[in-house]
C-alpha cells in the first residue's frame, strides 16, 4: 500500500504540462498527482542555458526531497532537452520521463519529406533536438522553427483572454514550406503549451498537416513505468502548486477544470527571484 501514498509528479513552467496530464489522468485514474508550476521563470523558452539547467537542478533537489514521488514528468520540451540526463544522472533513485520533439514519428509518417518543428527558442538550439534529427531523420528535410510568443500567447488563450490571429500567423507560416512542387506535410509541436492553440493553426494554416504532438504516447509512457497500484479505491486529490505563490481567479479556474486544487509552494518562495 506505500506506492499508493507517494504521487506522481509533473512538473512544467506553466499550463503546458496539462496537455499531458489530461491524458495521463484518463488511463492512470487511481493515482495521486501533483503539479509543480514554476510560473515564476515562465517561459522557459527565453532563458540561457546554464542559469535554467541550475534552476532545475536546485527545484528538482528540493522537490524531491518534498514529494520523494514515484514518477516526475518533465512535461516540458525546453526543460527536458536541456536538463533531462543531468537530472538522472543527478538523482538516480527516481525514475524521469521527458518530453522531447517527436522527431522519429514524423519522419515515419511524412509523405512529401518536408517536416517542421515547432518549439521554443530554447529547444531549437539545444543538441538533443539536432541529434534527434541526425539519428531519425532519414529521407526528411526537417526545419527548425523558433518562438518566443507562442507559450505566451496559448497562457492567455486558455484564460479567455483575445488573441491575436496576426501572431498566431507570423508565428507558424514559416512552418509551411514548398520545395519542388512537395508541401509540409507535418509540423512537429514540440512545446507542450502549442496543442492547446491547435484549432487557431489550423484555421490559420495556409494548407492541411498533420499536427503532430505526443501527449497521449508520453501518458501511456508514463503508465508503463509505473508499478501496479494496489488499492482500487481511488486517488487523494491532485494539487497543482505554484512557485511564484500568485494565482489568480482564471488561472484557479482552468486548473480546477483539469481537476486541480491550486496551492502555492511557501516554502520555495525563494525561487521566486529568477535569474534568467
Amino acid at each position: 500500500m506505500i506506492n499508493n501514498s507517494r504521487p506522481v509528479l509533473f512538473f512544467d513552467s506553466g499550463i503546458g504540462g496539462l496537455t499531458i496530464f489530461r491524458e495521463a489522468r484518463i488511463i492512470i485514474p487511481k493515482r495521486r498527482f501533483i503539479y509543480i508550476v514554476d510560473d515564476a521563470a515562465f517561459p522557459y523558452g527565453l532563458w540561457k542555458g546554464e542559469a535554467l539547467r541550475q534552476r532545475l537542478s536546485d527545484l528538482f533537489s528540493r522537490l524531491l526531497k518534498k514529494y520523494n514521488p514515484l514518477l516526475c514528468v518533465i512535461a516540458c520540451n525546453t526543460a527536458s532537452t536541456l536538463a533531462l540526463d543531468e537530472l538522472r544522472a543527478a538523482f538516480p533513485d527516481y525514475n524521469f520521463v521527458g518530453t522531447v520533439p517527436a522527431i522519429k514519428p514524423a519522419a515515419e509518417r511524412s509523405r512529401s519529406g518536408l517536416v517542421s518543428v515547432l518549439a521554443t527558442f530554447g529547444t531549437i538550439r539545444r543538441a538533443c533536438t539536432h541529434s534527434l534529427i541526425a539519428a531519425h531523420a532519414g529521407r526528411c528535410l526537417f526545419s527548425l522553427v523558433g518562438s518566443g510568443k507562442l507559450s505566451i500567447v496559448a497562457e492567455a488563450y486558455l484564460r479567455g483572454e483575445a488573441v491575436d490571429s496576426k501572431i498566431i500567423c507570423a508565428e507558424i507560416l514559416p512552418c509551411f514550406i514548398e520545395q519542388n512542387g512537395k508541401y509540409t506535410d507535418i509540423i512537429v509541436l514540440a512545446c507542450t503549451h502549442y496543442p492547446f492553440l491547435i484549432t487557431l493553426f489550423r484555421k490559420f494554416a495556409p494548407w492541411p498537416v498533420d499536427w503532430l504532438e505526443p501527449s497521449a504516447a508520453i501518458a501511456h509512457r508514463i503508465h508503463s513505468l509505473l508499478p501496479p497500484c494496489e488499492n482500487d479505491s481511488g486517488s487523494d486529490e491532485d494539487i497543482a502548486f505554484f512557485i511564484s505563490g500568485q494565482i489568480d481567479c482564471a488561472t484557479r479556474r482552468l486548473f480546477h477544470a483539469f481537476g486541480l486544487k491550486c496551492n502555492s509552494l511557501p516554502d520555495f518562495l525563494d525561487f521566486a527571484r529568477i535569474n534568467t
